[in-house]
């Protein structure tokens, strides 16, 4: 994966998009019209090995969150089913289908496009729909995984700390600003590449709430659930600061509603950036805030399905 920082051709947010025919903030063309890797493209080899200095203790974390746990979606998407079959004599298979949106998952740049129908580089719903190319599928993303420097952003221990009181299942959102300051209590710097990870609490929450709370929480229209301010100033910082991919443990980035611009839109369909939703996050929290270190490095492997809208991040945080 090449990085535009070397040569010197980077160009800063306010300069986006570079092409006036594209969509506002867009980055198409960048690193070229026929690029899928988006800003994983600034997971250089050189970044991986500076990621894989942050293993000190060898502490291993699954931050997938259990593919069962959201078991009620209000018909919005349909739930796990898992089967168990005997194929012969104590033998057994088993088969599962599942929605790729309904558990832990890297959103592909097929998820979620602009207004006008277009996507990253320019693909159109069309295509997608009609399965005329397998363009910007997950499958690209297979190739050499996503594996880089993830900084926990632990707003769940912040607001403990400070005071703050909110509802993990329902509308917070956590300002630039705090993030930042979190991050310098937490004693690191945002680097280019690195891989954030956004802690609300609310997997969690949602695991242990009963069946009338989650009944309660998905009839709101529009649903609601914490996540980052939604801003054109996040939007450029973002940008401007190389950052690779972006997720938390609830199931959007960006706090529910948006508040002022959406960022699923440019993140995904103008900048070329994964959006990793409902991610565990507690115990991989736990073990930070035991050893003073909010760093860590992080591996995922995507399932390699061509065409692929979005998938299971099959992801470790490493220590």
């Amino acid at each position: 994966m090449a990085d535009k920082k070397t040569t010197g051709s980077y160009p800063k947010f306010s300069e986006l998009p570079l092409d006036p025919s594209h969509p506002p903030n867009s980055a198409w063309g960048l690193w070229g019209m026929e690029d899928e890797l988006g800003t994983l493209n600034h997971l250089t080899e050189e970044r991986t090995i500076a990621a894989a200095k942050e293993v000190k203790t060898g502490k291993r974390f699954g931050l997938n969150w259990a593919l069962e746990q959201m078991d009620y979606t209000g018909g919005f998407r349909e739930t796990i089913k898992h089967e168990i079959f005997e194929l012969g004599m104590n033998m057994n298979d088993d088969r599962i289908t599942f929605n790729t949106q309904t558990s832990t998952q890297w959103d592909g740049l097929r998820h979620w496009g602009f207004d006008d129908g277009r996507f990253y580089n320019g693909l159109t719903q069309e295509e997608i729909i009609k399965r005329k190319t397998d363009r910007l599928g997950i499958h690209a993303w297979a190739k050499q995984g996503i594996v880089g420097r993830g900084v926990l952003i632990d707003f769940v221990s912040y607001a403990e700390k400070h005071g703050i009181t909110y509802d993990p299942l329902d509308y917070y959102a956590v300002p630039l600003k705090l993030a930042k300051e979190i991050a310098a209590e937490c004693k690191f710097e945002f680097q280019a590449g690195d891989i954030i990870l956004l802690r609300t609490g609310f997997t969690t929450a949602f695991e242990q709430a009963t069946l009338d709370q989650k009944k309660a929480i998905m009839s709101k229209s529009p649903f609601k659930y914490p996540g980052f301010e939604s801003t054109l100033e996040v939007l450029g910082w973002l940008w401007d600061t190389k950052i690779a991919a972006v997720a938390g443990d609830c199931p959007g980035f960006e706090a529910w509603p948006p508040s002022e611009h959406m960022l699923h839109q440019t993140l995904l369909a103008g900048f070329g950036m994964p959006i990793g939703e409902m991610f565990a996050l507690d115990d991989l929290a736990k073990e930070c805030e035991k050893q003073k270190r909010w760093t860590v490095m992080v591996t995922s492997e995507v399932l390699n399905v061509k065409g692929g809208i979005a998938s299971p991040p099959n992801a470790l945080a490493i220590m």
